[in-house]
């Protein structure tokens, strides 16, 4: 049970980083527009989107991605706490 929860954490790591990438990017120009850019908008948009919708900008800084983070990070505890409960057989 840890390998397929240490899997989904990994998975879920890798995809944070993605999305870090992806903020970082915003900082230069046109970084977006390359291929790496659209790759990297074509798998961070759709987790991002619904965190924008509900999370306004604060003047010109956007921070629905560091909830998204946020996010990901209470996922990868509670993968961890969920394996916990299997084991102990609650």
């Amino acid at each position: 049970m840890y390998q397929i929860a240490n899997v989904v954490v990994t998975i879920i790591q890798v995809y944070s980083y993605a999305i870090i990438v992806y903020i970082l990017m915003s900082w230069f120009p046109n970084a977006r527009d390359t291929k790496v850019g659209q790759f990297f908008a074509n798998i961070c948009e759709p987790y991002l989107e619904p965190f924008r919708r509900f999370i306004p900008p604060i003047g010109m800084i956007d921070i629905s991605p560091i909830v998204a983070l946020l996010v990901l990070r209470f996922a990868t505890a509670g993968v961890y706490g969920l394996v916990d409960m299997v084991n102990r057989g609650l």
